[in-house]
């Protein structure tokens, strides 16, 4: 019997994608640790939000734990890209635990803001997601009850401050871009003198991704982002296709692909979030492959080349 020939399959790959220069510093922080002081080195939450990064490190000698009660003594500790509260690094120091700081620089960033307005006497109103690992961090540089969190307009709307005309604002860097120009729309034209922080603090990479998705979900049938449903950047990439008119679905893995989603689709978009490596990315599309008649064309909208330093004592490992 004659093979009936593959349906073709166009695919349009965003660019920037994946690994961010945040992620790439953390797992090398992990990686070098393992190196320099031998397996096991403890990690308090993920490194970044991705089981196979994750499950890559616990295979090299990473074990990931959600408290420093985990930890035990004597072993080094790595906090996560996503940052930590300050009580965290104390509580370390008074157990004499030797830690590396991964927390993302962009993330710090917003740390010393938030340090630097509540000193300053100001209360914050910081724009996130309720439980977000980031969130958490940044709630954790301050003392309590000088930060407030809002999520959407309706927040802003019911918000109840000290003093309506001492106020500032800070975000949490992976959300939506489109999301929070309307959150800060709102605050503003209710605070008209709240402070904005120097600059924007959704990262560059965040802001990169949604955009090369929006570049090519309108030309695209079926958008595909590669992220854990625990990622809130790649949650954002879903939203974004979603809100240019264009499905999406959100896969760790090729495994996770569902053929039957392709049956009308000509198109197909893919991107992935910042915690996601390339490798994942080729693995979706061989998998594709095996189906159809694969085309690819990456559309580029803008070229990265942000690096962060390590931290200091394993810059020379």
């Amino acid at each position: 019997m004659t093979e009936q020939p593959k349906k073709t399959l166009e695919l349009l790959i965003a660019a920037p994608r994946g690994f961010c220069a945040g992620v790439d510093r953390a797992i090398r922080i992990v990686e070098l640790a393992i190196e320099r002081y031998g397996a096991p080195v403890y990690v308090r939450h993920e490194i970044v939000h991705n089981k196979f990064v994750v499950d890559s490190l616990k295979a090299k000698g990473a074990v990931f734990v959600e408290t420093l009660d985990d930890v035990p003594d004597g072993v080094p500790v790595v906090f996560s890209a996503h940052g930590v509260p300050k009580a965290v690094p104390a509580k370390a120091e008074q157990r004499g635990l030797s830690y590396l700081d991964a927390t993302c620089p962009l993330v710090s960033k917003v740390h010393r803001q938030a340090e630097r307005l509540v000193a300053a006497g100001r209360h914050i109103v910081f724009i996130g997601h309720a439980g977000h690992p980031e969130v958490i961090g940044t709630f954790g540089q301050v003392p309590e009850g000088d930060m407030t969190l809002v999520e959407t307009v309706k927040d802003v709307e019911d918000l109840a401050v000290p003093d309506p005309d001492n106020l500032a604002f800070l975000t949490q860097t992976t959300l939506s871009v489109d999301d929070t120009a309307a959150v800060l729309a709102a605050l503003r034209a209710r605070f008209p003198n709240i402070i904005a922080p120097q600059a924007d603090d959704i990262c560059y990479a965040t802001t990169n991704r949604q955009t090369a998705v929006k570049a090519i979900a309108a030309a695209c049938d079926l958008m595909l982002v590669i992220g854990a449903p625990n990622s809130s950047n790649s949650l954002r990439l879903v939203e974004v296709a979603e809100r240019e008119g264009t499905p999406a679905r959100l896969i760790q893995r090729a495994a996770e692909l569902d053929f039957g989603w392709l049956a009308s689709v000509g198109t197909l978009g893919i991107t992935a979030g910042a915690s996601a490596p390339e490798i994942l990315v080729r693995e979706v599309v061989d998998h594709l492959a095996t189906r159809f008649a694969v085309t690819e064309r990456e559309v580029e909208t803008t070229r990265e080349s942000i690096a962060f330093k390590l931290p200091r004592g394993l810059e020379a490992a």
